[in-house]
């Protein structure tokens, strides 16, 4: 068996194993569920109530912001159901030392920590946010080509990997500060960035957070690439941007993590 396809079925035995484990208390998994839907509403009122007051935010109409939020919501979606409940539990592996367990294992750290258990809870997320964009779409008049679809999922995925990589970093942080739940809450302030328009921060205070965010360390590239792409207009050199950052940023994430692990001390040391 090549290392690809071990991997693959690794994957879909832990997803087999996660769904199992969440069906045997099917009374959390649906509250978990609903609490998503919930979520999902609040914030499409939310906007719904600031677009009877404007047609226009930042250059957006209300169906090219809807089809943003289900864009951020897809993507927020696959980070939540594959990697944040991983990546928040590493801090305690570290202090308990039962990150012994995992390194002593016949394959590659970084996939078994980042990538172990499956939420399919948040799972749902993924289908509400593509509903939210066939629904942004539908209301644009369907403005979309086959070139476009070709364009929009490599990038939807090149900012998939961006935001894993932002995770990986601030995961491996916990080597050093072994509590890094505040260093955690870094990852909600990233999300809140990748939630809006580009075009939302401007002036003396926006300016300097878009240019920041953009090209030094490129969160809000995340969702406003590949949305863009869809629903307002392709641009060439963003395209090759977020794909040129995105193998930057995991290659650099790669050996964060990896430094990281060369420096923790097992619980038997």
């Amino acid at each position: 068996m090549t290392g690809a396809a071990r991997y693959v079925r690794l994957i879909l035995a832990l997803a087999r194993y996660g769904l199992a484990r969440e069906l045997a208390f099917r009374g959390n998994f649906l509250a978990k569920i609903f609490v998503e839907v919930l979520w999902l509403s609040i914030l499409l009122i939310f906007y719904r109530t600031i677009f009877t007051q404007t047609s226009v935010v930042a250059g957006w109409s209300e169906a090219e912001y809807l089809f943003f939020v289900g864009c951020y919501f897809a993507l927020e979606g696959l980070i939540e159901t594959l990697f944040l409940s991983n990546c928040s539990e590493f801090s305690e592996l570290v202090r308990t030392g039962d990150l012994d367990f995992f390194l002593i294992r016949p394959i590659d750290e970084q996939f078994l920590i980042t990538c172990r258990a499956i939420d399919w809870s948040t799972a749902p997320n993924v289908l509400m946010g593509l509903g939210v964009m066939v629904t942004a779409l539908v209301q644009l008049g369907w403005p979309v080509t086959v070139a476009q679809v070709v364009l929009f999922v490599p990038l939807f995925f090149s900012g998939l990997l961006l935001a894993y990589s932002f995770l990986v970093m601030l995961t491996a942080t916990a080597v050093w500060f072994v509590r890094n739940q505040s260093l955690l809450e870094m990852w909600w302030l990233f999300t809140s960035l990748m939630r809006y328009p580009k075009e939302v921060f401007t002036g003396p205070l926006g300016g300097p957070i878009h240019w920041f965010f953009t090209f030094l360390f490129p969160v809000m590239l995340v969702i406003n690439v590949p949305a863009r792409t869809m629903v307002k207009v392709f641009e060439p050199w963003f395209a090759v941007y977020i794909v040129v950052a995105t193998v930057l940023m995991l290659w650099v994430s790669r050996r964060v993590f990896r430094y990281a692990l060369n420096s923790y001390r097992s619980a038997s040391s």
